[in-house]
């Protein structure tokens, strides 16, 4: 099992960086198929994947990400409007099909994934994207890693026992404060290479989106243990589906992308 994830762990790395290099397009395609791919995973859950409201909300995603691609200042919210009149429209038509509980998953689905995946694109297609887009993951990844360290050396003070067992608040500060750090020594390395780097801004960013990471896993394991499953799909041998991986991604990413377009503007 070890090897099996470290392996697919690489080769998904590989996927990512690759990425980000390749430019703002194929950066596009890559959020939006993992968007589709989590919304798919989402619905799995709740059983609506292959119903008529499943498609509805596949199609709402479609509509957001489109739009995303366009114009995602001018159009997003017209997007979202739009998906929810379609779901609406559904609810409507084939009552009482569906209950209204299975009408709020499937647009807590469009909203909880692929509109915070594919600010993953939006970061990438700002100015400096290729600077910024990395700090999504350190802050994620990174903070994950510290909070684990710091947790297993010194955590004695449980943060969410019943959702979490094995966090503790003194993981949180630590990976938080490793978040941060991890920006400051990423931002320290471009101001070497490229000289016009905030290295506070980046440490900000990391730490701040690094609370946020938190949630961000914490919502997906809420999720699961709701519907009492253990992984949301196998896509990614080791690690799970696209929401057990990218769950902390979700939420970081809006955080590095508003904290970037306010600051750094």
């Amino acid at each position: 099992m070890f090897w099996t994830r470290l392996a697919s762990g690489i080769v998904l790395l590989a996927v990512i960086i690759g990425a980000f290099f390749a430019g703002s397009t194929v950066m596009f395609f890559l959020s939006a198929v993992l968007a589709m791919i989590g919304l798919y995973e989402i619905y799995k859950v709740h059983k609506i994947e292959k119903e008529i409201i499943g498609y509805a909300g596949y199609a709402a995603a479609l509509i957001y990400i489109i739009c995303a691609w366009f114009a995602f200042e001018q159009w997003a919210m017209l997007a979202l409007s739009a998906g929810f009149l379609l779901l609406m429209c559904v609810y409507v038509f084939s009552f009482p099909k569906y209950k209204a509980s299975q009408i709020a998953y499937a647009v807590f689905g469009v909203l909880y994934v692929p509109v915070l995946m594919m600010f993953m694109f939006q970061i990438r297609r700002m100015e400096d994207g290729l600077l910024l887009i990395p700090l999504v993951f350190i802050s994620a990844w990174g903070n994950d890693t510290c909070a684990y360290c710091v947790g297993m050396l010194i955590g004695k003070h449980k943060m969410s026992p019943k959702l979490s067992p094995k966090k503790s608040v003194e993981g949180f500060i630590g990976g938080v404060i490793g978040a941060a750090l991890l920006g400051a020594l990423y931002g320290w390395f471009l101001s070497m290479t490229y000289g016009h780097v905030s290295i506070g801004l980046y440490a900000l960013m990391c730490g701040a989106a690094g609370m946020f990471s938190v949630v961000g896993d914490l919502t997906a394991s809420a999720v699961k243990r709701d519907f009492g499953i253990k992984d949301y799909g196998k896509l990614i041998p080791g690690h799970g589906g696209v929401m057990d991986r990218f769950d902390s991604i979700l939420f970081t990413a809006p955080v590095v992308y508003f904290i970037a377009l306010y600051w750094l503007v």
